[in-house]
């Protein structure tokens, strides 16, 4: 689960030229999949741009971190999508090889 394509998480901002999706999944992972400030950044992303699927998607990873399942949920029929896995880390990785950054 390295992220490939979304560069280094040891810089303080995300790469230059990531869509907003891709710099919430890369505020996750720099944020070690924890609460905090980090995860804040992600959600924030997600709730800018509510009703679109990459959006949604992704905010349904933020509650599944925060463990919120009902909430959670709620975003992943929002955004038509399956839940794969109870495990982020495991569910980062199938979002971010379907959005192409795996």
């Amino acid at each position: 689960m390295t992220g490939s394509q979304l560069g280094g998480f040891d810089r303080p901002e995300p790469p230059a030229g990531l869509s907003p999706p891709l710099q919430a999944l890369w505020w996750i992972r720099k944020g070690d999949f924890g609460l905090g400030e980090e995860w804040r950044k992600a959600h924030e992303i997600c709730q800018s741009a509510e009703g679109k699927k990459d959006h949604d998607w992704i905010h349904a990873l933020v509650h599944l971190i925060e463990g919120d399942h009902a909430n959670a949920a709620y975003w992943y029929r929002h955004a038509g999508e399956a839940q794969k896995s109870a495990d982020p880390q495991e569910e980062w990785a199938h979002i971010a090889e379907r959005l192409g950054a795996g």
